[in-house]
């Protein structure tokens, strides 16, 4: 064929022969090598109904958070194991987006300007965030339905350390006339002040507390970790992401990749740890909220187009 290649007729025939999805995918995959590079919109419109389910998962968190947790019997033989410091905490709310999702945007934007493949740009930022957000509402659904008590829950119930109410009951314990004067001329009455203490336990033995309501919600959602959860979802993304383009599991075993990849992982491990240190949370949480990460982010590789052990680098 006058004016093709030898490379373009070879291309054209594998993809009349090709079946319908594999010609979708070979069509995706030119439109990441070439078009895409200068047209990143368009990548994303034919990504469009995974964007439109990805704005749902943010409000469906938000709603989750609102909802009241299911609370928990907590008996008073029980408050024994819950009386750990209400200490503050070692890694805020607010810094757990910041490095689990901010931070690999960022990688992910840097090996962008250098390698200039917004396909790769756009599949790994749509892998991270459904990887991280869809954690998030499995986590905070199984927050909501078990409400497990964090092992601070005692001074979250009892603010001031005390498991018992003391009422303040006016009395009047003496009326004493002068039965002596004909003219009743003076009354006396003596008024005392007494403290009753009384069990803030219900009749089932349940603790009934008087603390401040969000605090005590809060102090519901032991089980599993967020941080954890969130922690391991995207900075095992990022570590998974940087194993594809490094090649690190490729035939030339290369010990100071492995290293590389193994830092994400271990800081969020550190991250679990300081909960378990803050007293916000048990080791089972924790566990259970990286334990959590691999059977809800185990699909998003795929998505972000990472592949680590073809030594491709998912390119």
């Amino acid at each position: 064929m006058p004016g093709l290649s030898l490379r373009s007729v070879l291309c054209f025939e594998n993809f009349r022969w090709a079946s319908p999805a594999q010609q979708r995918a070979m069509q995706e995959v030119q439109l990441g090598s070439h078009t895409v590079r200068s047209h990143g919109v368009a990548v994303a419109r034919t990504h469009m109904h995974d964007w439109l389910i990805l704005l749902l998962l943010p409000v469906t968190i938000a709603i989750l958070n609102a909802i009241h947790p299911f609370y928990r019997f907590v008996g008073k033989d029980m408050m024994d194991d819950l009386k750990y410091p209400f200490k503050n905490n070692t890694v805020p709310f607010w810094a757990v987006p910041v490095y689990a999702v901010l931070l690999p945007i960022f990688i992910f934007v840097v090996v962008y300007f250098r390698r200039r493949d917004v396909y790769d740009l756009h599949h790994a930022i749509l892998g991270l965030l459904f990887s991280v957000l869809v954690t998030g509402v499995i986590t905070d659904s199984i927050k909501d339905a078990v409400g497990r008590p964090r092992p601070d829950f005692f001074w979250r119930c009892f603010p001031d350390g005390k498991d018992v109410s003391l009422l303040w009951v006016f009395t009047v314990i003496g009326l004493i006339f002068n039965a002596l004067s004909p003219f009743l001329d003076r009354l006396l009455i003596d008024f005392h002040i007494i403290r009753i203490a009384v069990q803030v336990y219900d009749k089932l033995g349940n603790v009934v507390c008087h603390g401040v309501e969000n605090i005590l919600k809060d102090g519901h959602k032991s089980f599993p970790s967020g941080h954890t959860s969130w922690s391991f979802a995207g900075l095992g993304f990022l570590s998974l992401y940087l194993a594809g383009k490094i090649k690190a599991f490729d035939s030339r075993g290369h010990v100071a990749k492995l290293c590389l990849i193994w830092v994400p992982l271990t800081a969020a491990a550190l991250v679990g740890i300081s909960r378990v240190d803050d007293y916000r949370h048990h080791w089972q949480d924790v566990f259970a909220g990286g334990l959590l990460v691999l059977s809800t982010s185990s699909p998003c590789p795929r998505l972000g187009n990472i592949c680590i052990f073809s030594g491709t680098g998912g390119e």
